[in-house]
């Protein structure tokens, strides 16, 4: 199955987490690309003590911005895209999760129609994850489930900053 998290709430990548533990804690080997981050996070060092996952990052170390997006970033992100494709098709993970995927193909740093197409061609026998905001509509269309997470209220809009093992 493919499954979309976005929305502008919070929770789409810690949802992805929360499937990963699931899996994992039933012997499948899973495999998370982060396409827009790249950091030592705590959920990042807590899930380097399972043996049968593997975490590739293709991000920056700073946030890209939408209107200033570097050479390096499309770079990084292509070959992200291009590494999911072939860890997919070996068909080694039960469950890949291509963590802020969604918002690199928001931002023009990876192309749409090549992941269209490579999700629609193949006979998938992994469990397809794409998190972050702004997911396309073909990538909702293409899926089998799609969660939107809405923001109601958050406390980032009274100030708060972001806290070392809630938000990273």
């Amino acid at each position: 199955m493919i499954q979309v998290y976005t929305g502008e709430g919070k929770g789409k990548t810690t949802a992805a987490l929360g499937l990963a533990l699931r899996a994992l804690g039933a012997g499948f080997r899973v495999l998370i690309i982060q396409f827009m981050k790249k950091g030592d996070y705590s959920e990042i060092k807590a899930l380097k003590k399972f043996n049968n996952l593997e975490i590739k990052q293709f991000g920056s170390h700073k946030f890209i911005d939408k209107s200033k997006i570097k050479k390096e970033d499309f770079e990084r992100a292509e070959k992200g895209l291009a590494y999911a494709i072939k860890k997919i098709k070996n068909k080694k993970y039960n469950l890949v999760i291509l963590d802020e995927i969604n918002v690199a193909l928001d931002f023009g740093l990876i192309k749409k129609d090549r992941l269209i197409k490579f999700l629609k061609n193949n006979s998938l026998s992994t469990e397809i994850v794409l998190t972050g905001r702004n997911a396309h509509d073909k990538i909702i269309k293409l899926a089998d489930l799609v969660t939107i997470m809405n923001k109601n209220k958050h406390y980032f809009d009274q100030g708060l900053k972001a806290r070392k093992g809630i938000e990273y």
